[in-house]
């Protein structure tokens, strides 16, 4: 497996975990053990809308940000690492 920075990883976890927990709101499943009795309709709409704005928060990070997964990227890296234009 390649090295990958820890920006990425976090990037890559957060964007599946966001994209599992929308999945299951599609679905009618909710990710926590909340029953219906306890969560009324503002409750429920309050934890879809933020659920909506984690998941297009995640995706617009792992979308904008240089993540270099592929071997094209690797070798853009290496070419940055090489003149000190990365951190």
């Amino acid at each position: 497996m390649k090295n990958f920075d820890k920006g990425t990883v976090v990037r890559t976890v957060l964007l599946l975990i966001a994209l599992i927990n929308q999945t299951m709101l599609m679905f009618g499943k909710s990710p926590l053990d909340i029953t219906d009795v306890q969560v009324n309709q503002l409750a429920d709409a309050v934890y879809t809308a933020g659920s909506l704005i984690f998941t297009i928060g995640t995706t617009l990070a792992a979308w904008f940000k240089n993540n270099y997964v592929t071997t094209k990227g690797h070798k853009q890296k290496a070419v940055l690492k090489n003149h000190n234009l990365t951190k």
